[in-house]
């Protein structure tokens, strides 16, 4: 390169410098704001602070998805979580036609590595939006990340991924953004997608902190074949500047003005928070040039060959398909609702049963619950995936699933929480955030606002109360919680009321925002410790039973997946006790294994809260399998049926397992399911009135629960009892010298 050539090129770098230090007057004080609680912004709010986000030189932000998965639609809807109400086909078909003249029009642009044209020959008057490449959900790994320079290793441009957490001490290794080692206008962030590209936009957020204020006010666009050459994305003749963030968790998105193909793409930001530094979560909008021979693409390409429908839905269009579902198998399904929400939407659940709406003796009762959290969005399509698969298998004579649907009855409640969905949806899944959705409409976190029932079992066991004056198990509510003044959402008690009806044995909640399964206890039993092993005397099955859904699962165990924010939960074979993760007290978890039979575990599924729904085929490949062998393992155990000596079952009998110190009751018939894990145990059932029965029963690791029924009879004392009960009779109290008389009359007598 000659003298002159570097003088020219310096001169445009101090040319840069000067402009670059001109944008930062764009930061202002007012912005010194701090946005952790972003769902308790009205509508009207969230909907204004956007507004302030359009780009520069007017670009469109529009909000349809052009979807790479295929249409197989069951019923036909939308085509995206924000796509827009008037979309018609026609327009599709003008949108495809026109995509072709733009990959006509591209040919000869970035055709090698060195020939990308400037100006405005590169793009055209088409404005589209790509599905996101995939930094949120890891699809992007780290060794596709760079940047100019970095603060410290745990603000890497490995970190720069949208909705990344921080963890709570923001210590070297994880940290919540990609953060420049110097703030000036020569820092850059770079994406290499490893093959051709239509890049059509960016979403950028600030840092995730609880300390910290950084944010990127404005940026700027650059593409590259080699990641030499660079050209910046242009408005005409003049330089493109993106409007950025406006506060550091909202996030935001802009459109190109057209779409632009390349391998490599840099964010270059140009202005930040005065009171901050340099400091970015992005995620790019790009679809992948047809490229067969690409190995990267070829090894993380999942494809399912299921017939479901791969959307995000609506209230509406949810409510739709459950009625599709029972219309095509109305013989093994039932739509019912367990209550309504805060805003009154029903909470609709579907049951799969040979025998639908009625318990049958000596079938376990299985739950599958999702969107407690109403912005974790994965685990509420996983069970409309799951309800149309099962039927759709039923029909085709799959023995596995008939075996399920006639051997068990399922219940699938795929929305706890629609109130907060359904805001979530409106914005989308790219700019939903972290939180906005997650409370109920009166702000409550619905999976966590059960009764503490740990703290009253842990204490009438320090005062020795158990078992005589307290039982281990079905732990009374407390009254304060039932009265009309407590903090209880409606759902919540919907929830509850729904939980002590059905004598359900096993279930599982799906969450969203990591890779790994929680089991009890959530809260930890040392007072003022926020992550503490607190085992409960189940521990061994709940571990199984987590394992059971890791390890069938395609990321959870894998040593080789990133860590989806600041855990690695992969060394633990994908599972966790709640307790030691982080303390929750009041969880749907414990509620559930303290009050009632069930044993209720939590399913993160996914690292993306709110995937776009182009993953939602490979989501579903994910969790498939993990899903019906979990709910297998309701039939692992003994089972059986408690009975009086006339053959009558008998309700709410305690069933007791030697060194278990957790007994559970037997349902209305009589009938009752302990999960447990293979070997030999010994088995007691009781019943007030009645004496007890022991016997052993052995667990073998085939599966199916082994059977292991009681007679049990009645005692003298509760005979006399029913005797003098029936009889309207008062016991006769003779002095003791004539009662010793009357027995000593009766030896002789031999009577």
């Amino acid at each position: 390169m000659t003298r002159q050539r570097l003088s020219l090129l310096t001169l445009l770098a101090l040319l840069g410098l000067l402009m670059g230090l001109a944008d930062l007057s764009h930061g202002s004080a007012g912005e010194d704001e701090d946005y952790y609680m972003q769902e308790l912004l009205t509508r009207d709010q969230y909907n204004q602070v956007q507004m302030l986000e359009k780009p520069v030189a007017s670009i469109p932000d529009r909000h349809e998805h052009h979807s790479q998965n295929p249409a197989k639609k069951v019923p036909k809807g939308k085509a995206d979580s924000s796509r827009q109400a008037d979309k018609t086909t026609a327009d599709a078909k003008s949108v495809k036609t026109a995509n072709k003249k733009v990959e006509k029009n591209k040919k000869s642009a970035l055709k090698t590595p060195n020939s990308i044209s400037e100006g405005e020959g590169q793009y055209n008057s088409i404005k589209e939006e790509c599905p996101p490449m995939g930094l949120e959900t890891l699809k992007i790994d780290d060794f596709q990340l760079h940047a100019s320079t970095t603060k410290r290793y745990g603000l890497g441009a490995h970190r720069g991924r949208l909705n990344i957490q921080a963890g709570l001490y923001e210590d070297d290794l994880y940290d919540g953004a990609w953060c420049a080692g110097r703030d000036d206008p020569l820092q850059w962030f770079e994406v290499d997608a490893r093959r051709l590209t239509k890049f059509t936009g960016v979403i950028t957020q600030g840092r995730s902190s609880l300390w910290s204020s950084d944010w990127v006010t404005s940026y700027k666009v650059m593409v590259s074949n080699d990641s030499h050459t660079w050209i910046t994305l242009k408005n005409g003749s003049e330089d493109l500047i993106f409007r950025g963030n406006r506060e550091k968790e909202i996030p935001v998105r802009n459109i190109f003005p057209a779409p632009v193909v390349a391998r490599y793409i840099r964010i270059n930001p140009r202005s930040w928070f005065t009171s901050g530094s340099i400091c970015m979560r992005v995620e790019i909008l790009g679809c992948p040039m047809p490229d067969p021979n690409n190995y990267y693409h070829r090894r993380n390409e999942v494809i399912t060959t299921d017939d479901l429908d791969f959307r995000h839905h609506s209230y509406k269009e949810m409510r739709q398909l459950m009625k599709v579902v029972n219309e095509m198998c109305p013989n093994v399904t039932r739509i019912y609702n367990i209550g309504k929400s805060h805003s009154g939407l029903k909470l609709y659940a579907i049951e799969i049963s040979d025998n639908p709406g009625e318990h049958e003796v000596g079938e376990p009762e299985f739950r599958y619950t999702a969107g407690s959290h109403g912005n974790e969005v994965l685990g509420r399509e996983l069970l409309l995936l799951l309800m149309q698969f099962m039927c759709l298998e039923y029909l085709s004579g799959n023995q596995r699933i008939r075996h399920l649907v006639e051997e068990t009855r399922i219940h699938l409640l795929p929305s706890v929480n629609p109130d907060g969905y359904e805001k979530a949806f409106e914005v989308g899944s790219e700019l939903s955030g972290w939180s906005l959705g997650r409370w109920s409409n009166d702000g409550i976190d619905i999976h966590h606002n059960f009764p503490d029932l740990n703290s009253i079992l842990w204490e009438a066991e320090a005062k020795k109360w158990i078992p005589r004056k307290m039982f281990n198990h079905h732990v009374p509510i407390p009254e304060w919680y039932q009265s009309k003044n407590a903090s209880v959402a409606v759902e919540t008690r919907a929830l509850i009321a729904w939980m002590e009806k059905m004598p359900f044995v096993l279930g599982g909640n799906l969450q969203g925002g990591e890779l790994v399964v929680t089991f009890p206890y959530d809260k930890t039993r040392s007072l003022g410790v926020t992550r503490e092993q607190t085992s409960t005397p189940d521990d061994h099955v709940f571990r199984w039973l987590a394992f059971s859904y890791a390890s069938t699962h395609r990321l959870m165990t894998d040593a080789n997946q990133r860590v989806c924010h600041t855990e690695d939960f992969a060394k633990e074979d994908g599972t966790i006790n709640g307790a030691s993760w982080h303390t929750a007290a009041g969880s749907m978890n414990d509620f559930s294994y303290l009050h009632t039979n069930c044993f209720e575990l939590s399913m993160y599924v996914g690292c993306d809260k709110f995937p776009h729904e182009s993953e939602l085929p490979e989501e579903w490949e994910n969790n498939r399998e993990s899903l019906l062998v979990f709910m297998e393992q309701v039939h692992r155990g003994i089972k059986g049926v408690v009975r009086d000596v006339q053959g009558r079952g008998i309700a709410n009998a305690i069933i007791s397992v030697e060194g278990i110190n957790h007994d559970i009751r037997t349902a209305a018939d009589g009938d009752y399911w302990r999960l447990l894990n293979p070997g030999e145990y010994r088995v007691t059932a009781r019943a007030e009135g009645y004496s007890l029965t022991s016997k052993k029963c052995e667990v073998g690791y085939e599966m199916g629960a082994t059977r292991c029924d009681f007679i049990i009879g009645r005692t003298n004392l509760s005979r006399i009892k029913e005797i003098m009960e029936k009889f309207n009779k008062q016991p006769i109290r003779l002095p003791v010298r004539q009662l010793q008389a009357r027995r000593s009359r009766e030896r002789r007598q031999g009577t």
